[in-house]
């Protein structure tokens, strides 16, 4: 799930949440750096001054990298951010 807000900064900030139904300690870590390591590629096509809040759900564990990067790319486009 992607959150987008407005900020006043010139350049763009990036969360990463994931709650307990992604699973234990391990499984929400290694959401975390998927989506993190997914976002990195995108960042540079990302207008400044945005703040944007990833959020991993329960099936992020069960897709490849490259079908989160492609997932990401696509919230981004709806979001018209890239």
């Amino acid at each position: 799930m992607l959150v987008v807000l407005a900020n006043d900064i010139d350049k763009v900030r990036v969360g990463v949440a994931a709650g307990r139904s992604v699973g234990g300690a391990v499984q929400r870590n290694r959401a975390k750096r998927l989506l993190r390591a997914a976002m990195l590629p995108l960042l540079e096509r990302i207008p400044p001054g945005h703040d944007l809040v990833l959020i991993a759900r329960a099936g992020l564990l069960a897709a490849s990298s490259q079908e989160v990067q492609s997932v990401l790319e696509r919230q981004l486009q709806r979001a018209k951010l890239i």
